[in-house]
């Protein structure tokens, strides 16, 4: 890699430091291609990215972002996965930890806090934003559906007093 790559690298990793707001560290020692692909696809679908750089370039881009804190994380063979959604990343690294235990998770980021290994453990365990926003979606709506029950209600307690009257009637 010569002097105009490493530049370009850095730029791009600072860019993404500047605007991720979850970045997690993780030591990747030991898995295949195959696994770091099959992680690198699960990020994908998540919303999130891995990335492998030099720790020393690493360092050099984190400069001046609120991510600074992960700095002293990057020693030996590193990753980096990062996201706008502040679950995505800790999400599937843990999950993805879980059933290879040589992806060990080092810490992290979320804006200018600095997590350690339980941190981006509490991150995972929440919902995602996609699944607040459902949730919030179903109780806005959930007040409309019971106003509208409650008003055909009434009606059709009368419809099924009348059918049962003229069917009294009929029999």
């Amino acid at each position: 890699m010569d002097r105009a790559e490493k530049k370009e690298l850095v730029t791009e990793l600072n860019g993404i430091f500047q605007k991720t707001s979850v970045v997690v560290v993780a030591h990747y020692s030991g898995l295949t291609v195959a696994q770091l692909q099959v992680l690198r696809k699960q990020m994908r679908a998540a919303g999130a990215s891995v990335q492998v750089a030099k720790n020393r370039l690493a360092k050099i881009a984190l400069e001046g972002t609120d991510v600074a804190s992960i700095g002293p994380l990057l020693m030996g063979p590193t990753l980096i996965a990062y996201s706008d959604d502040p679950v995505a990343a800790p999400k599937v690294a843990v999950a993805f930890a879980k059933d290879n235990d040589k992806l060990v998770i080092l810490g992290g980021a979320m804006g200018a806090t600095a997590l350690n290994v339980d941190g981006i453990k509490s991150l995972a365990t929440l919902p995602s934003l996609d699944e607040l926003r459902a949730k919030l979606v179903g109780l806005l709506q959930a007040p409309a559906t019971k106003i509208a029950q409650l008003s055909t209600a009434p009606a059709a307690k009368l419809a099924r007093v009348f059918g049962a009257y003229a069917n009294r009637d009929a029999a």
